[in-house]
């Protein structure tokens, strides 16, 4: 059982932000601005440094303190998995995580149009929606999922909005490959919950599907995200490869039961290492396919 740990509140607001993924949401969104514009500008660095930490502590911070009962049951929160705030930081945590954001998000209003609004809105809407008291998206199985890759793809969405980028068929399946790719990276990440969950009385994709099938669905997430990959224009096929490192971490754990659930924590660590690893090929990638034509304003 995690137990709450007494931490400075600039500590706990540094872990309940997550550190380890903030690179997931700013660099979505400065990759995308610069491929889009080729400036570095104010827009640049305030939507980077934006989608860097107030959007992250807004994301985790509400679902931290919204899932106090739950996470103080489950072993792997309480480091870099999740922080388990005491109750008596929960108001902190909370008045930080809404009023960070406040003067970023009105600098991105003045910077941009209605158009970028709507985005913007739609995308602070569901890191809300997740995890807050009357909406809990969070516990409607399947809809976790979406929203959850709404959080990492959304940001690069929106930079792209506020660019003026020209909608175009190898760009749109790069965002549903990106989406699909955050769709298996959640409904696999709650494969290790199952049980904290149930216990608990929560819902979740992985709960209503069990261990094994939501192993697999997520294996397919990841090939289907490789295969929109090679319908972008090149280098981006190469991409689907990214899709390979993720299969075979997750391949040894798809007949996981239930109640050996918790054993794909293993995976799910080796994911988060993975992470930057295929995120240091995708730059590259990134900076060839902008150097082949970019992104077309």
């Amino acid at each position: 059982m995690s137990a709450t740990r007494t931490r400075s509140l600039p500590r706990d607001l540094l872990v309940t932000s997550r550190p380890l993924s903030w690179i997931n949401t700013a660099f979505g969104f400065a990759a995308a601005w610069v491929l889009t514009t080729g400036r570095v500008d104010a827009a640049l660095v305030i939507g980077t440094v934006f989608f860097l930490v107030p959007y992250n502590l807004m994301m985790y911070g509400i679902n931290d303190v919204f899932d106090y009962a739950s996470d103080l049951a489950n072993p792997r929160k309480g480091g870099a998995e999740g922080a388990v705030l005491s109750p008596g930081r929960h108001r902190a945590v909370l008045a930080w995580a809404v009023m960070l954001p406040v003067p970023f998000v009105a600098a991105l209003v003045m910077l941009g149009d209605p158009l970028s609004w709507i985005v913007l809105a739609f995308s602070l809407f569901a890191v809300v929606a997740y995890s807050a008291p009357g909406l809990r998206f969070k516990e409607i199985p399947f809809l976790d999922s979406v929203t959850s890759s709404i959080h990492f793809v959304s940001p690069t969405v929106y930079s792209l909005v506020l660019a003026g980028a020209a909608p175009t068929v190898p760009l749109t399946m790069l965002l549903l490959a990106f989406f699909a790719w955050g769709v298996a990276s959640h409904a696999f990440g709650a494969v290790q919950d199952v049980i904290p969950d149930r216990e608990a009385g929560i819902a979740s994709i992985a709960t209503v599907l069990g261990a094994r099938r939501t192993v697999r669905f997520a294996l397919a997430m990841w090939a289907l995200a490789g295969g929109l990959m090679l319908l972008t224009s090149w280098p981006g096929p190469l991409g689907a490869l990214l899709a390979v490192p993720y299969i075979l971490v997750v391949r040894p754990f798809h007949a996981v039961s239930d109640a050996g659930s918790a054993a794909t924590n293993r995976g799910w660590r080796r994911f988060l290492l993975l992470n930057y690893v295929c995120g240091f090929l995708a730059t590259m990638l990134l900076i060839w396919w902008a150097l082949a034509g970019g992104v077309a304003r």
